[in-house]
């Protein structure tokens, strides 16, 4: 139902998943797991995988081992890779010309954090007109309750929560588990 005229395929979004990204997470191995899990079925479906990385100046510098995508998850060479420097994966990217190549109006999304890239990158698809299911048991976050916010399970279970219940015209939003999603429209 997405707005972007003769855009019916969908894609499987997998952010920042990277070693300085998810260590220790919470649930980080079920989660890398779950993933895993998508981008199989995704391949399988020819569904295309879209992989997006984040670097700074500090901790995610281009090329360190945090920067790296962790080991589990193997991104194939025909697969896009966007990088940013922004919490919106559309943000100063070339991921809305990847997603128009391929015909995509509906984004799967799963990675980290979820208090700020998955949150950010819900958002700018929606508004941007894609139909954004978030999926609820593939994303995580790190720890930042010692500078006031809830523990991270609660973070997870909030953004879970408000996602399921968004709505704007000619669009939809919703959470699926790992083994609910479908990768076909779903009408």
């Amino acid at each position: 139902m997405t707005t972007l005229a003769d855009r019916p395929n969908t894609a499987l979004l997998v952010i920042d998943v990277q070693n300085g990204v998810v260590a220790g997470t919470p649930n980080r191995d079920t989660v890398i797991a779950n993933i895993g899990s998508l981008i199989g079925r995704a391949r399988a479906e020819d569904v295309p995988v879209i992989w997006v990385q984040h670097s700074d100046d500090h901790d995610l510098q281009r090329g360190s081992d945090n920067w790296r995508y962790v080991p589990e998850l193997v991104r194939r060479d025909a697969e896009p890779l966007v990088h940013k420097r922004y919490g919106d994966s559309f943000e100063d990217t070339d991921l809305e010309a990847l997603l128009a190549e391929r015909g995509v109006g509906r984004l799967v999304v799963t990675g980290a954090q979820t208090d700020a890239c998955i949150r950010s990158t819900l958002h700018g698809a929606f508004t941007r007109g894609y139909d954004v299911t978030l999926v609820s048991d593939a994303h995580t976050t790190e720890d930042l309750s010692a500078y006031g916010a809830p523990p991270p399970e609660q973070v997870i279970a909030h953004t879970n929560l408000y996602w399921q219940w968004q709505s704007a015209p000619g669009r939809r939003a919703g959470t699926a588990g790992t083994a609910e999603v479908t990768f076909a429209d779903a009408g």
